[in-house]
Protein backbone atom coordinates (compact mmCIF):
# COMPACT_ATOMS: atom_id res chain seq x y z
CA UNK A 1 0.00 0.00 0.00
CA UNK A 2 1.46 3.31 -1.11
CA UNK A 3 1.53 6.19 1.37
CA UNK A 4 1.53 9.92 0.71
CA UNK A 5 4.66 11.99 1.20
CA UNK A 6 2.82 13.89 3.94
CA UNK A 7 2.18 10.67 5.88
CA UNK A 8 5.74 9.47 5.33
CA UNK A 9 7.27 12.76 6.47
CA UNK A 10 5.02 12.98 9.52
CA UNK A 11 5.72 9.40 10.57
CA UNK A 12 9.45 9.74 9.88
CA UNK A 13 9.78 12.94 11.91
CA UNK A 14 7.71 11.44 14.74
CA UNK A 15 9.82 8.27 14.71
CA UNK A 16 13.06 10.27 14.80
CA UNK A 17 11.80 12.40 17.71
CA UNK A 18 10.51 9.30 19.49
CA UNK A 19 13.87 7.57 19.18
CA UNK A 20 15.69 10.74 20.21
CA UNK A 21 13.50 11.24 23.27
CA UNK A 22 13.75 7.55 24.17
CA UNK A 23 17.55 7.59 23.92
CA UNK A 24 17.82 10.85 25.88
CA UNK A 25 15.37 9.58 28.54
CA UNK A 26 17.22 6.27 28.85
CA UNK A 27 20.63 7.91 29.12
CA UNK A 28 19.34 10.60 31.50
CA UNK A 29 17.68 7.97 33.70
CA UNK A 30 20.77 5.77 33.62
CA UNK A 31 23.27 8.50 34.50
CA UNK A 32 20.98 10.12 37.07
CA UNK A 33 20.51 6.76 38.78
CA UNK A 34 24.26 6.13 38.68
CA UNK A 35 25.02 9.52 40.21
CA UNK A 36 22.17 9.26 42.69
CA UNK A 37 23.23 5.82 43.97
CA UNK A 38 26.81 7.04 44.29
CA UNK A 39 25.52 10.01 46.24
CA UNK A 40 23.39 7.77 48.50
CA UNK A 41 26.36 5.46 49.15
CA UNK A 42 28.49 8.41 50.21
CA UNK A 43 25.66 9.74 52.37
CA UNK A 44 25.28 6.38 54.10
CA UNK A 45 28.98 6.32 54.96
CA UNK A 46 28.70 9.89 56.25
CA UNK A 47 25.55 8.96 58.19
CA UNK A 48 27.42 6.12 59.93
CA UNK A 49 30.14 8.54 60.99
CA UNK A 50 27.54 11.04 62.26
CA UNK A 51 25.81 8.29 64.30
CA UNK A 52 29.14 7.25 65.85
CA UNK A 53 29.97 10.89 66.66
CA UNK A 54 26.52 11.48 68.19
CA UNK A 55 26.81 8.42 70.45
CA UNK A 56 30.35 9.44 71.49
CA UNK A 57 28.88 12.75 72.65
CA UNK A 58 26.67 10.94 75.15
CA UNK A 59 29.64 9.88 77.31
CA UNK A 60 30.49 12.00 80.33
CA UNK A 61 34.25 11.86 80.69
CA UNK A 62 34.14 13.21 84.25
CA UNK A 63 31.62 10.77 85.68
CA UNK A 64 32.49 7.98 83.30
CA UNK A 65 28.76 7.53 82.65
CA UNK A 66 26.65 7.19 79.46
CA UNK A 67 23.47 9.11 78.83
CA UNK A 68 21.39 6.04 78.02
CA UNK A 69 18.22 8.04 77.33
CA UNK A 70 19.84 9.87 74.42
CA UNK A 71 21.58 6.71 73.20
CA UNK A 72 18.16 5.05 73.10
CA UNK A 73 16.74 8.02 71.17
CA UNK A 74 19.62 7.94 68.71
CA UNK A 75 19.21 4.17 68.26
CA UNK A 76 15.47 4.39 67.60
CA UNK A 77 15.78 7.35 65.26
CA UNK A 78 18.50 5.47 63.34
CA UNK A 79 16.35 2.32 63.29
CA UNK A 80 13.48 4.14 61.57
CA UNK A 81 15.98 5.41 58.99
CA UNK A 82 17.16 1.84 58.30
CA UNK A 83 20.23 1.65 60.52
CA UNK A 84 20.34 -1.07 63.23
CA UNK A 85 22.74 -0.17 66.06
CA UNK A 86 24.64 -2.13 68.65
CA UNK A 87 26.50 0.07 71.15
CA UNK A 88 29.38 -1.26 73.28
CA UNK A 89 31.50 0.34 76.00
CA UNK A 90 35.30 0.21 76.29
CA UNK A 91 35.09 -3.25 77.90
CA UNK A 92 32.94 -4.45 74.97
CA UNK A 93 29.83 -4.71 77.15
CA UNK A 94 26.55 -4.09 75.39
CA UNK A 95 25.04 -0.74 76.22
CA UNK A 96 22.15 -0.73 73.73
CA UNK A 97 21.05 -3.24 71.08
CA UNK A 98 18.22 -2.43 68.65
CA UNK A 99 17.40 -6.08 68.01
CA UNK A 100 17.37 -6.88 71.71
CA UNK A 101 15.19 -3.84 72.33
CA UNK A 102 12.56 -4.60 69.65
CA UNK A 103 13.30 -7.59 67.43
CA UNK A 104 9.94 -7.48 65.60
CA UNK A 105 10.35 -3.83 64.65
CA UNK A 106 13.90 -4.48 63.39
CA UNK A 107 12.69 -7.44 61.32
CA UNK A 108 9.81 -5.39 59.88
CA UNK A 109 12.12 -2.54 58.87
CA UNK A 110 14.70 -4.95 57.42
CA UNK A 111 11.97 -6.77 55.42
CA UNK A 112 10.50 -3.49 54.14
CA UNK A 113 13.87 -2.21 52.96
CA UNK A 114 14.83 -5.56 51.40
CA UNK A 115 11.47 -5.83 49.62
CA UNK A 116 11.60 -2.33 48.16
CA UNK A 117 15.19 -2.73 46.99
CA UNK A 118 14.57 -6.13 45.39
CA UNK A 119 11.63 -4.68 43.48
CA UNK A 120 13.41 -1.51 42.34
CA UNK A 121 16.97 -2.84 42.03
CA UNK A 122 16.81 -6.63 41.56
CA UNK A 123 20.15 -6.59 39.75
CA UNK A 124 22.28 -5.50 42.72
CA UNK A 125 21.56 -8.63 44.85
CA UNK A 126 21.87 -6.58 48.06
CA UNK A 127 21.87 -7.75 51.65
CA UNK A 128 22.31 -6.32 55.15
CA UNK A 129 25.93 -5.61 56.00
CA UNK A 130 27.54 -4.52 59.26
CA UNK A 131 30.28 -1.99 59.91
CA UNK A 132 32.01 -1.12 63.19
CA UNK A 133 33.07 2.36 64.29
CA UNK A 134 35.16 3.33 67.31
CA UNK A 135 33.64 5.76 69.81
CA UNK A 136 36.21 8.41 70.73
CA UNK A 137 36.54 11.26 73.19
CA UNK A 138 39.58 13.09 71.95
CA UNK A 139 42.08 10.34 71.24
CA UNK A 140 40.63 8.01 73.88
CA UNK A 141 38.55 5.00 72.77
CA UNK A 142 35.47 4.80 74.96
CA UNK A 143 33.64 2.08 73.07
CA UNK A 144 32.33 1.05 69.66
CA UNK A 145 29.12 0.93 67.69
CA UNK A 146 28.07 -1.71 65.16
CA UNK A 147 25.86 -0.36 62.39
CA UNK A 148 23.91 -2.70 60.10
CA UNK A 149 22.16 -1.50 56.93
CA UNK A 150 21.15 -2.77 53.52
CA UNK A 151 24.18 -2.70 51.20
CA UNK A 152 25.75 -1.68 48.98
CA UNK A 153 23.09 1.06 49.34
CA UNK A 154 19.39 1.49 50.03
CA UNK A 155 16.76 4.15 49.48
CA UNK A 156 14.06 5.25 51.81
CA UNK A 157 10.49 6.01 50.76
CA UNK A 158 11.16 9.70 50.12
CA UNK A 159 14.08 8.89 47.85
CA UNK A 160 11.98 6.35 45.94
CA UNK A 161 9.26 8.96 45.51
CA UNK A 162 11.89 11.39 44.18
CA UNK A 163 13.08 8.89 41.55
CA UNK A 164 9.49 8.01 40.60
CA UNK A 165 8.69 11.70 40.20
CA UNK A 166 11.81 12.16 38.08
CA UNK A 167 10.83 9.25 35.81
CA UNK A 168 7.31 10.65 35.54
CA UNK A 169 8.74 14.01 34.48
CA UNK A 170 10.97 12.38 31.86
CA UNK A 171 8.05 10.36 30.48
CA UNK A 172 5.82 13.45 30.43
CA UNK A 173 8.48 15.50 28.65
CA UNK A 174 8.90 12.69 26.13
CA UNK A 175 5.14 12.48 25.53
CA UNK A 176 4.90 16.25 25.07
CA UNK A 177 7.90 16.20 22.69
CA UNK A 178 6.33 13.41 20.64
CA UNK A 179 3.00 15.25 20.46
CA UNK A 180 4.74 18.45 19.38
CA UNK A 181 6.85 16.53 16.84
CA UNK A 182 3.71 15.04 15.31
CA UNK A 183 2.15 18.50 15.00
CA UNK A 184 5.34 20.08 13.65
CA UNK A 185 5.95 17.10 11.35
CA UNK A 186 2.43 17.33 9.98
CA UNK A 187 2.75 21.08 9.40
CA UNK A 188 6.16 20.68 7.77
CA UNK A 189 4.99 17.76 5.65
CA UNK A 190 1.96 19.77 4.55
CA UNK A 191 4.16 22.73 3.66
CA UNK A 192 6.44 20.52 1.58
CA UNK A 193 3.79 18.26 0.06
CA UNK A 194 1.37 21.00 -1.06
CA UNK A 195 3.76 22.43 -3.70
CA UNK A 196 4.53 18.87 -4.84
CA UNK A 197 0.81 18.07 -5.11
CA UNK A 198 0.30 21.30 -7.06
CA UNK A 199 3.18 20.25 -9.32
CA UNK A 200 1.56 16.84 -9.87
CA UNK A 201 -1.74 18.49 -10.78
CA UNK A 202 0.07 20.88 -13.13
CA UNK A 203 1.97 18.05 -14.87
CA UNK A 204 -1.32 16.19 -15.39
CA UNK A 205 -2.80 19.27 -17.00
CA UNK A 206 0.35 19.69 -19.12
CA UNK A 207 0.03 16.03 -20.17
CA UNK A 208 -3.58 16.76 -21.17
CA UNK A 209 -2.37 19.63 -23.40
CA UNK A 210 -2.82 22.66 -21.14
CA UNK A 211 0.55 24.33 -21.73
CA UNK A 212 -0.53 27.73 -20.39
CA UNK A 213 -0.55 26.64 -16.73
CA UNK A 214 2.16 28.13 -14.48
CA UNK A 215 3.08 27.46 -10.84
CA UNK A 216 3.93 29.98 -8.13
CA UNK A 217 7.65 29.73 -7.29
CA UNK A 218 7.43 31.49 -3.91
CA UNK A 219 7.80 28.45 -1.61
CA UNK A 220 10.94 29.74 0.19
CA UNK A 221 12.44 26.28 -0.35
CA UNK A 222 15.29 26.13 -2.83
CA UNK A 223 14.66 22.61 -4.15
CA UNK A 224 10.89 23.12 -4.47
CA UNK A 225 11.43 26.43 -6.26
CA UNK A 226 13.83 24.66 -8.63
CA UNK A 227 11.21 21.96 -9.27
CA UNK A 228 8.52 24.58 -9.87
CA UNK A 229 10.80 26.55 -12.19
CA UNK A 230 11.55 23.36 -14.13
CA UNK A 231 7.85 22.59 -14.55
CA UNK A 232 7.17 26.16 -15.67
CA UNK A 233 10.08 25.96 -18.12
CA UNK A 234 8.77 22.62 -19.40
CA UNK A 235 5.29 24.06 -19.89
CA UNK A 236 6.74 27.09 -21.70
CA UNK A 237 8.89 24.91 -23.94
CA UNK A 238 5.97 22.61 -24.78
CA UNK A 239 3.80 25.65 -25.46
CA UNK A 240 6.40 27.02 -27.86
CA UNK A 241 6.85 23.61 -29.50
CA UNK A 242 3.11 23.21 -29.92
CA UNK A 243 2.95 26.65 -31.49
CA UNK A 244 5.84 25.78 -33.79
CA UNK A 245 4.26 22.43 -34.65
CA UNK A 246 1.04 24.12 -35.65
CA UNK A 247 3.03 26.71 -37.57
CA UNK A 248 4.96 23.94 -39.36
CA UNK A 249 1.72 22.19 -40.24
CA UNK A 250 0.41 25.39 -41.78
CA UNK A 251 3.74 26.08 -43.50
CA UNK A 252 3.98 22.60 -45.00
CA UNK A 253 0.35 22.65 -46.09
CA UNK A 254 0.80 26.09 -47.65
CA UNK A 255 4.07 25.30 -49.36
CA UNK A 256 2.87 21.96 -50.69
CA UNK A 257 -0.46 23.38 -51.79
CA UNK A 258 1.10 26.01 -54.07
CA UNK A 259 3.34 23.76 -56.21
CA UNK A 260 0.76 20.95 -56.23
CA UNK A 261 -1.95 23.37 -57.36
CA UNK A 262 0.34 24.66 -60.10
CA UNK A 263 1.23 21.12 -61.20
CA UNK A 264 -2.41 20.06 -61.13
CA UNK A 265 -3.54 23.08 -63.17
CA UNK A 266 -0.74 22.71 -65.76
CA UNK A 267 -1.18 18.96 -66.22
CA UNK A 268 -4.97 19.25 -66.33
CA UNK A 269 -4.73 21.98 -69.00
CA UNK A 270 -2.34 19.87 -71.08
CA UNK A 271 -4.51 16.74 -70.70
CA UNK A 272 -7.60 18.62 -71.86
CA UNK A 273 -5.71 20.11 -74.80
CA UNK A 274 -6.01 23.67 -73.55
CA UNK A 275 -2.19 23.95 -73.43
CA UNK A 276 0.42 22.29 -75.47
CA UNK A 277 3.17 20.46 -73.50
CA UNK A 278 5.84 22.92 -74.53
CA UNK A 279 9.37 22.79 -72.99
CA UNK A 280 8.69 25.95 -70.99
CA UNK A 281 5.55 24.52 -69.45
CA UNK A 282 7.25 21.19 -68.72
CA UNK A 283 10.17 23.09 -67.15
CA UNK A 284 7.71 24.95 -64.92
CA UNK A 285 6.23 21.64 -63.79
CA UNK A 286 9.73 20.31 -63.14
CA UNK A 287 10.63 23.35 -61.03
CA UNK A 288 7.59 22.78 -58.82
CA UNK A 289 8.52 19.12 -58.28
CA UNK A 290 12.03 20.26 -57.29
CA UNK A 291 10.53 22.59 -54.68
CA UNK A 292 8.49 19.70 -53.27
CA UNK A 293 11.58 17.50 -53.26
CA UNK A 294 13.62 20.06 -51.30
CA UNK A 295 10.92 20.34 -48.66
CA UNK A 296 10.71 16.56 -48.31
CA UNK A 297 14.52 16.38 -48.10
CA UNK A 298 14.54 18.93 -45.27
CA UNK A 299 11.92 16.93 -43.40
CA UNK A 300 13.89 13.70 -43.92
CA UNK A 301 17.06 15.31 -42.51
CA UNK A 302 15.14 16.46 -39.47
CA UNK A 303 13.64 12.98 -38.98
CA UNK A 304 17.12 11.39 -39.05
CA UNK A 305 18.41 13.78 -36.40
CA UNK A 306 15.37 13.40 -34.16
CA UNK A 307 15.48 9.64 -34.54
CA UNK A 308 19.10 9.43 -33.27
CA UNK A 309 20.15 7.93 -36.59
CA UNK A 310 23.10 10.28 -36.99
CA UNK A 311 26.30 8.22 -36.85
CA UNK A 312 29.58 10.09 -36.88
CA UNK A 313 32.55 8.85 -38.89
CA UNK A 314 35.35 10.98 -37.48
CA UNK A 315 38.61 11.60 -39.32
CA UNK A 316 41.34 14.23 -39.24
CA UNK A 317 40.18 17.08 -41.48
CA UNK A 318 41.71 20.44 -42.31
CA UNK A 319 39.12 22.97 -41.16
CA UNK A 320 40.71 25.88 -43.04
CA UNK A 321 40.66 23.99 -46.36
CA UNK A 322 37.12 22.69 -45.77
CA UNK A 323 35.81 26.24 -45.29
CA UNK A 324 37.54 27.40 -48.51
CA UNK A 325 36.03 24.46 -50.40
CA UNK A 326 32.55 25.34 -49.11
CA UNK A 327 32.97 28.97 -50.19
CA UNK A 328 34.07 27.80 -53.64
CA UNK A 329 30.91 25.67 -53.97
CA UNK A 330 28.79 28.78 -53.29
CA UNK A 331 30.61 30.88 -55.87
CA UNK A 332 27.52 31.37 -58.04
CA UNK A 333 25.29 32.38 -55.11
CA UNK A 334 27.93 34.85 -53.91
CA UNK A 335 28.27 36.40 -57.37
CA UNK A 336 24.51 36.75 -57.75
CA UNK A 337 24.49 39.20 -54.82
CA UNK A 338 27.99 40.62 -55.39
CA UNK A 339 29.15 39.24 -52.04
CA UNK A 340 32.75 38.64 -51.00
CA UNK A 341 33.69 35.76 -48.69
CA UNK A 342 37.09 35.18 -47.08
CA UNK A 343 38.77 33.07 -44.41
CA UNK A 344 41.05 34.34 -41.63
CA UNK A 345 42.80 32.59 -38.77
CA UNK A 346 45.25 29.70 -38.38
CA UNK A 347 45.35 26.61 -40.58
CA UNK A 348 44.04 24.05 -38.07
CA UNK A 349 42.81 20.44 -38.19
CA UNK A 350 39.95 18.84 -36.25
CA UNK A 351 38.88 15.27 -35.49
CA UNK A 352 35.29 15.21 -36.78
CA UNK A 353 32.87 13.83 -39.35
CA UNK A 354 33.75 15.70 -42.56
CA UNK A 355 30.33 15.31 -44.20
CA UNK A 356 28.51 16.57 -41.12
CA UNK A 357 30.83 19.54 -40.57
CA UNK A 358 30.42 20.37 -44.28
CA UNK A 359 26.66 20.35 -43.72
CA UNK A 360 27.12 22.81 -40.85
CA UNK A 361 29.23 25.10 -43.04
CA UNK A 362 26.77 24.87 -45.93
CA UNK A 363 23.76 25.74 -43.74
CA UNK A 364 25.50 28.66 -42.04
CA UNK A 365 26.94 30.06 -45.28
CA UNK A 366 23.59 29.63 -47.05
CA UNK A 367 21.86 31.63 -44.32
CA UNK A 368 24.53 34.36 -44.42
CA UNK A 369 24.15 34.71 -48.19
CA UNK A 370 20.37 34.69 -47.96
CA UNK A 371 20.21 37.49 -45.39
CA UNK A 372 23.21 39.59 -46.51
CA UNK A 373 22.69 42.84 -48.35
CA UNK A 374 24.03 43.37 -51.89
CA UNK A 375 27.80 43.88 -52.16
CA UNK A 376 28.35 42.87 -48.55
CA UNK A 377 31.10 40.81 -46.90
CA UNK A 378 31.05 37.39 -45.25
CA UNK A 379 34.02 36.46 -43.07
CA UNK A 380 35.01 33.07 -41.71
CA UNK A 381 37.50 32.94 -38.85
CA UNK A 382 39.23 29.88 -37.43
CA UNK A 383 40.65 29.79 -33.92
CA UNK A 384 42.11 27.39 -31.37
CA UNK A 385 42.13 27.28 -27.54
CA UNK A 386 43.77 24.94 -25.08
CA UNK A 387 40.88 22.44 -25.14
CA UNK A 388 38.91 23.28 -28.27
CA UNK A 389 38.97 24.45 -31.87
CA UNK A 390 36.33 26.28 -33.78
CA UNK A 391 35.27 28.82 -36.34
CA UNK A 392 32.94 31.76 -36.70
CA UNK A 393 31.03 33.20 -39.63
CA UNK A 394 30.18 36.89 -39.64
CA UNK A 395 27.96 38.71 -42.14
CA UNK A 396 26.74 42.28 -42.54
CA UNK A 397 23.13 41.44 -43.27
CA UNK A 398 19.73 42.30 -41.89
CA UNK A 399 20.43 40.77 -38.45
CA UNK A 400 18.11 38.97 -36.05
CA UNK A 401 15.88 40.70 -33.47
CA UNK A 402 17.17 40.30 -29.89
CA UNK A 403 13.93 38.71 -28.71
CA UNK A 404 14.24 36.02 -31.43
CA UNK A 405 17.80 34.93 -30.57
CA UNK A 406 16.87 32.38 -27.84
CA UNK A 407 14.64 30.48 -30.28
CA UNK A 408 16.41 30.41 -33.63
CA UNK A 409 17.90 26.92 -33.06
CA UNK A 410 14.52 25.41 -32.22
CA UNK A 411 12.84 23.16 -34.75
CA UNK A 412 10.74 24.90 -37.39
CA UNK A 413 11.46 28.33 -35.96
CA UNK A 414 12.02 31.20 -38.38
CA UNK A 415 12.77 34.76 -37.41
CA UNK A 416 11.30 35.65 -40.80
CA UNK A 417 7.60 34.87 -40.29
CA UNK A 418 6.95 34.97 -44.03
CA UNK A 419 5.90 31.63 -45.44
CA UNK A 420 7.90 32.13 -48.58
CA UNK A 421 10.52 29.36 -48.59
CA UNK A 422 12.63 31.38 -50.97
CA UNK A 423 13.41 33.78 -48.11
CA UNK A 424 12.60 32.02 -44.87
CA UNK A 425 13.35 28.36 -45.54
CA UNK A 426 11.65 25.64 -43.52
CA UNK A 427 13.26 26.62 -40.22
CA UNK A 428 15.19 23.34 -39.98
CA UNK A 429 18.69 24.37 -41.08
CA UNK A 430 19.88 25.87 -37.80
CA UNK A 431 18.32 23.01 -35.82
CA UNK A 432 20.41 20.59 -37.89
CA UNK A 433 23.51 22.74 -37.28
CA UNK A 434 23.03 22.63 -33.52
CA UNK A 435 22.34 18.89 -33.51
CA UNK A 436 25.48 18.08 -35.52
CA UNK A 437 27.70 20.33 -33.37
CA UNK A 438 26.32 18.90 -30.11
CA UNK A 439 26.72 15.35 -31.45
CA UNK A 440 30.45 16.19 -31.73
CA UNK A 441 30.42 17.38 -28.10
CA UNK A 442 30.57 21.05 -29.09
CA UNK A 443 28.34 24.10 -28.92
CA UNK A 444 27.09 26.85 -31.20
CA UNK A 445 26.34 30.46 -30.24
CA UNK A 446 24.98 33.50 -32.03
CA UNK A 447 25.27 37.27 -31.70
CA UNK A 448 23.27 39.63 -33.85
CA UNK A 449 22.30 43.29 -34.21
CA UNK A 450 19.45 44.46 -36.42
CA UNK A 451 20.66 45.97 -39.72
CA UNK A 452 24.30 45.33 -38.75
CA UNK A 453 24.61 41.58 -39.18
CA UNK A 454 25.03 38.30 -37.34
CA UNK A 455 27.92 36.19 -36.06
CA UNK A 456 27.64 32.42 -35.48
CA UNK A 457 30.43 30.76 -33.44
CA UNK A 458 31.02 26.99 -33.43
CA UNK A 459 33.18 25.35 -30.72
CA UNK A 460 34.40 21.74 -31.08
CA UNK A 461 36.51 19.70 -28.64
CA UNK A 462 40.02 18.78 -29.76
CA UNK A 463 39.71 15.11 -28.83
Amino acid sequence: MKRSIRAKLSSTISLIVLLTVAIISFLANFFINQEFTSYITRQQELKSQVIASSISGQYNNLTKQWNMEYIHAIGMFSLYEGYILKVYDAENRSLWDAQAHDMSLCKQIMDDISGRMKIKYPQIEGKFISTSHELLVGDKVIGSVGISYFGPFFLDENEFRFLDALNTILISVGAIAIALSILVGYALAKRISNPILNTVKATKQIADGNYEIRLDEGTNTKELDMLTASINHLAGSLQRMEKLRKQLTGDVAHELRTPISILQAHIEAMLEGVWQPTPDRLQSCYDETVRIGKLVSDLENLAKIEGDNMKLEKTEINLYELINKTIYNFENELKSKNLKARVTGPNITIHADQNRITQVLVNLLSNSIKYSVEEGNITFGTFETESSVGFLIRDHGIGIPREELPFIFERFYRADKSRNRLTGGSGIGLTIVKSIVEAHGGSVMVESIINEGSCFTVLLPKA
